[in-house]
């Protein structure tokens, strides 16, 4: 297995291999998959535990109304201003050398800065933080590891549990009785938790192109059944037109990317690929009404990742090239209602940080393992 995770150095640095890193207010919050974001992380012997760590960061505050951008937001000192940043702690456990689970424990502390929730007079903060969803994962590799170095393909399904606080509030300025403030509900994009028992399924495949080359792809899909979460949105308060988006939804989520990794030394590799990732706008399953910021990003992503031992390190930087703020369902519902077209509009980041850092160590099998391969050889 060490041999087979050396010849897979190259595609370490595929640190978000099936991670959603949002890019902004579309992506409702930071969201990935419950087993572990890197190869690595899943080709565990039977018996290993593995602990990690993985934090994200963005700014959205380019506002997009389908592909197109609206400059103006910045130039007239409008724009909404996110900044996000999550650490995902996670404890994984290879069960076999090819079916392997774990579990992530996702926390958050966002901000947001606007002028049109505090009665577009002044611009203020507000903020959330805490634990979000938490993932229970299980995943399988199709072929044996250990004969098949040179290529792969694992699936894995799991679980989303509505941990994360989903009504977060905060204070509200120029919008109560008078112009007073009045606590409310934070903004969709900085809630930590959606409200919704999701369910994921996700893949991951490498291919061995070369001594020095690997190409990778992957991607997750979460489905989240329950359409709203009752928690209140008061964008009813800015125009009666609205009404529609009184209500929080629960939407699915997915990521996909693919790209070329290549091994440049012993312990250090680099790789640059693309990812395509966002929140659709209607569900599969269940109802998709309520308050959504449906849209998607096309991102470059470049990589790079030092593994020693059992000891790993990744950063990925991906730069959004292409943006997209497309109808909701609540967009569609104003614009036949009224007889006037209307595309709401998000708020996007430029680019995400991505960094992870994981440490792996046997269990009782494997060290029963060691034992007798000692005694046998003695």
């Amino acid at each position: 297995m060490n041999l087979i995770k050396r010849l897979l150095m190259a595609v370490l640095l595929t640190s978000s291999a099936i991670a959603l890193n949002a890019q902004g207010c579309v992506a409702i919050r930071h969201f990935s998959c419950g087993v572990g974001n890197t190869l690595e992380n899943n080709l565990l012997q039977d018996g290993t535990f593995q602990v990690g760590m993985n934090y994200r960061y963005f700014k959205s505050f380019r506002h997009f109304r389908g592909t197109e951008e609206e400059p103006d937001r910045v130039a007239n000192e409008t724009e909404v201003v996110n900044h996000a940043h999550a650490w995902d702690f996670t404890l994984n456990y290879g069960i076999t050398d090819r079916f392997y689970a774990g579990i992530t424990i996702p926390t958050v502390i966002n901000t947001r800065s606007s002028l049109y929730e505090h009665g577009r007079e002044e611009r203020h903060i507000t903020y959330s933080r805490g634990v979000a969803d938490i993932r229970i994962g299980a995943g399988y590799w199709l072929f044996d590891p250990e004969t098949h170095p040179n290529g792969n393909l694992a699936v894995g399904v799991g679980v989303k549990l509505p941990t994360g606080n989903y009504n977060a509030s905060d204070i509200f300025y120029n919008v109560g009785p008078e112009g007073s403030p009045q606590v409310r509900p934070v903004d969709q994009s900085i809630q930590p938790g959606d409200g919704g028992f999701g369910f994921t399924a996700d893949f991951q495949y490498y291919q061995r192109l070369s001594n020095q080359f690997f190409a990778y792809m992957g991607g997750f899909y979460l489905l989240n059944p329950r359409s709203v979460n009752e928690t209140r949105t008061f964008r009813e308060t800015l125009s009666p037109i609205l009404a529609n988006e009184a209500i929080m939804s629960v939407p699915d989520q997915f990521s996909v990317r693919a790209g070329v990794s290549a091994s440049i030394s012993s312990v250090f590799s680099t790789s640059l690929g693309a990812r395509f990732e966002g929140v659709p706008v209607e569900d599969i399953i269940g109802d998709s009404e309520g308050f959504r910021r449906p849209g998607n990003v096309l991102s470059i992503d470049p990589g790079i990742s030092f593994m020693k031992n059992n000891f790993s390190v990744n950063l990925n930087v991906p730069i959004a090239i292409r943006r997209d703020r497309p109808q909701s369902v609540t967009d569609i519902e104003t614009s036949e209602m009224t007889g006037t077209f209307r595309n709401g509009d998000a708020a996007f980041a430029d680019y995400l940080i991505n960094f992870g850092i994981s440490y792996s160590f046997s269990g009782k099998k494997n060290e029963t393992k060691q034992a007798s391969s000692t005694l046998e050889v003695n």
